[in-house]
């Protein structure tokens, strides 16, 4: 594995990953790839999250009739 990238982090997230590689004692590098790892399979397993929230309605549209209490 030899890609390499150069990023910019804002100050408070920097501290984060410092203070995550002191506690864990891994280095930061890993953190991060690891990070990336997690975010790419959640978004690969729940794609209809982007979808949540677009759609308007009444309360309770959703709801079957029947079946409200």
């Amino acid at each position: 594995m030899r890609n390499t990238m150069t990023i910019r982090l804002p100050e408070e997230l920097n501290r984060w990953l410092e203070e995550e590689a002191e506690l864990t004692g891994l280095p930061k590098g890993q953190i991060v790839r690891e990070q990336l790892e997690l975010a790419r399979t959640r978004k690969a397993r729940q794609p209809f999250l982007d979808l949540a929230g677009s759609i308007e309605g009444k309360p309770g549209l959703s709801r079957k009739k029947g079946f409200q209490r």
